[in-house]
């Protein structure tokens, strides 16, 4: 068995210690404000007022269809006391069906799969590839080995803004920036 003396082990922690310190602080580490980096990307504002657009259309659309359901109930409660069992029934299924309809509708364009997500998906999905393509060109280049992003929420607690590469980004990206935050 072999036996070290208390110089040798303090010296090999120490030692071990140094190089897990070296190792760690070798790394780099930026971050960049992603909606910062949005505002400042002129066809992402077009695409967002276009989904804006269409989800305020498709609203309005299925709002009116509600109000005239509503209504329709309102004058069967006024009519309900007046009809034979079979009319009641009818207008009773009528009304249902209708508020099936819309609610399948407004699944159809607000659901997960639904209108407005493809459409999302085909406007901004492009443009998050082109940001996630410049973060990930400066990364390289400047040799960073973790880019967090600010506007994630909870995930930054504290950023020191010399790490902020988001002007960076959109340099890469060919856009002017605001500098003014």
């Amino acid at each position: 068995m072999i036996k070290f003396n208390k110089n040798f082990t303090k010296l090999f922690i120490l030692a071990f210690a140094l190089m897990l310190t070296s190792a760690v602080s070798a790394q780099k580490y930026a971050y960049i404000d992603s909606d910062y980096i949005l505002n400042n990307v002129p066809e992402y504002q077009d695409a967002q007022n276009q989904l804006d657009e269409l989800s305020e259309k498709w609203q309005k659309e299925i709002e009116g269809k509600f109000l005239e359901i509503d209504n329709l109930y309102k004058k069967y409660q006024a009519d309900v006391v007046l009809l034979p069992a079979d009319m009641k029934k009818k207008r009773e299924e009528e009304i249902i069906n209708m508020e099936k309809e819309v609610k399948a509708y407004q699944q159809e364009k607000f659901g997960q799969s639904g209108e407005l997500f493809q459409k999302r998906q085909e406007l901004i999905k492009p443009l998050q590839d082109k940001i996630y393509n410049a973060i990930e060109e400066i990364a390289t280049t400047k040799n960073y080995s973790f880019i967090f992003d600010k506007a994630s929420g909870a995930t930054v607690m504290y950023a020191n803004p010399k790490f902020d590469i988001s002007d960076d980004i959109l340099d890469e990206l060919g856009y002017s920036f605001n500098t003014s935050r």
